[in-house]
Formats: C-alpha cells, sequence, structure tokens
C-alpha cells in the first residue's frame, strides 16, 4: 500500500459489474512477461499492462470493478509491489477497461492520466452524451468514478524513471480513446511496443457513425484514428481484450519456444488497422443503406 493511501482505501471494495460476458472475461490467468520490462496483469478477457522499471512502473487499463484485486495480485506474483505504480493510464473509458481504476488508484495512490474526454467520463463515473453506447443507459455503462484524473494533451509522454509512454488519441470506439507506445528491451534487442485502443465500430441500438439530427458524423475521425495506428512504429501489438491479437495462441507458442517471441510481429498494428477499416466500412453501408446521411 502506498503512502499516499489509508487502510480504508485499501480495504474498499467496490461493488462488482454484472453483465453477460463478464465473468468469463474477468476469469485470473497466471502474470507472465511479454517482453523486456513489459507484463501481462490482466485477467483472461480484460488486458492489464505493467512496464516495471527499478524506479516505478506504469499500469495500463484497470478491466472491471471486480478485476482490480486479480491485478493487483498478478502484480504482486511477479514479485513487485503494489506501490510500485506510480502512473495508471487506460484505453477508453468503458466499464470493462476503467471500471477497476478506481479501486487500483486506492491501493497504490498513482494519479491517473486521460485524453480530456475520457478525463470527464472517469470524474463522473459513466460514459459521455455522445459515446456510441450512451444508449445503453447508465445502469449498464456506469463504473466507479476515480478521484485523482490529469488531462493528456495528444502526444504527450508520460516517464517514471527509464520508462517512457506517449499517447495518441484515437477517438472512435470512444470519444476519448487513447493508443500507447514504448519501447522495450532485451539485451541489445529492442522493440515498439502498441498498446492500441478498441477500433470496433459498435454501438447501442440507434446510433449512426455517419451521423444524425443528434451527432454529426464520425466517419472522418473515425479513420484518422485507424490510419494512427497503421502508421505507428510497431514491433509487438497488444490489445484492450486479448482475443484480438489471438493472445492465447501466441502465449502457447511463448511457453513451447521461448526462444522466438510470437508476441514480435512487425505487421500486426496495419493488419489491425486494416480489420478495423473493413468493419467501418461495412458499417457506414448498412447505415446509408438503412438512410443515413452521407459524412
Amino acid at each position: 500500500m502506498s503512502a499516499n493511501s489509508t487502510s480504508a482505501d485499501a480495504e474498499r471494495v467496490y461493488p462488482p459489474k454484472n453483465c453477460e460476458p463478464c465473468a468469463g472475461w474477468n476469469e485470473p490467468i497466471e502474470p507472465f512477461r511479454i517482453f523486456g520490462d513489459t507484463y501481462y496483469v490482466g485477467t483472461a478477457g480484460l488486458a492489464s499492462i505493467l512496464i516495471h522499471s527499478p524506479q516505478g512502473a506504469i499500469l495500463l487499463d484497470g478491466g472491471l470493478p471486480q478485476s482490480a484485486p486479480l491485478i493487483l495480485a498478478s502484480i504482486e506474483k511477479l514479485r513487485f509491489r503494489e506501490r510500485d505504480v506510480k502512473i495508471l493510464v487506460n484505453t477508453h473509458a468503458h466499464y470493462d477497461h476503467a471500471g477497476g481504476l478506481a479501486q487500483l488508484q486506492h491501493v497504490t495512490g498513482a494519479p491517473v492520466y486521460a485524453s480530456p474526454p475520457s478525463k470527464l467520463a472517469f470524474e463522473r463515473g459513466d460514459i459521455l452524451k455522445n459515446d456510441p453506447q450512451t444508449a445503453f443507459g447508465t445502469p449498464h455503462n456506469s463504473f466507479p468514478a476515480i478521484r485523482d484524473v490529469r488531462a493528456l494533451e495528444d502526444g504527450q509522454t508520460l516517464t517514471v524513471g527509464p520508462l517512457a509512454i506517449t499517447a495518441h488519441f484515437t477517438p472512435g470506439h470512444t470519444p476519448g480513446g487513447t493508443s500507447w507506445t514504448w519501447r522495450s528491451c532485451e539485451g541489445a534487442q529492442c522493440v515498439n511496443i502498441v498498446y492500441a485502443d478498441s477500433l470496433n465500430s459498435v454501438s447501442a441500438p440507434g446510433f449512426k457513425f455517419t451521423g444524425d439530427a443528434t451527432h454529426r458524423s464520425r466517419v472522418t475521425s473515425f479513420e484518422k484514428s485507424i490510419q494512427t495506428v497503421a502508421n505507428l512504429p510497431c514491433d509487438l501489438l497488444l490489445a484492450p481484450h486479448p482475443e484480438l491479437i489471438d493472445m492465447s495462441a501466441k502465449l502457447e507458442k511463448l511457453k513451447s519456444s521461448p526462444a522466438v517471441n510470437p508476441f514480435i510481429d512487425p505487421a500486426a498494428c496495419r493488419n489491425y488497422a486494416a480489420a478495423a477499416k473493413q468493419r467501418l466500412d461495412k458499417r457506414v453501408l448498412e447505415e446509408r443503406a438503412s438512410g443515413a446521411p452521407a459524412p
């Protein structure tokens, strides 16, 4: 427990989020080293990434409210300490990636850094009115509000000792979506790691990415976000939902042949972006066929 937290904070337990996939998402798995100073400390279906140095650590994404104790346990299984975490960041302000951040902050004392739209959502404990999933309603969308949230600028780099991660705003899936980049090294080999935000064009019923009387078109900005991810220096791709990068298969390969790291794939970001563009194009065609206005 950090010097900035109290025993009451550490013992605070937030109500679990109930959703159809929540139990499966939150199945515990063993933490593992991805590459260099980068570790997986999330659950079976929700990523949480730890970047660690002797001077402190950065933790990316907090899963569900009920994921926080599992994430903290995974950090300790790696023989690191909760109080090593000096910075918390996030990909986007939905309950399945931001739900555990409040408890993680209470335990570690670390501030959360977020894009301006995500900062607003974190402070209110609910998604913004212009989020594509707003129509699901507050009971579905809400998560524990976060106390200490600091605004990021696009392209801003955060540092802890030798660690440096850079924020890239990639709105689309949410208004405040953010992808993250950093370098990790093993001996003389260094790789560019991208923790790419979800680029899925999914929404609550009735929302149109092509725009309507309530919302302007999101197509151009979403396409820009997809291109941003495609253009990032990228040797190793991570994503908020592990299945998006076929993590289970990669982990099995890593266990059987540790000399060759299957997570390293210089084409991964381009392929991830290309798949997202196909999904968005399909969604746009469907919306226009239903009479949605052109962007």
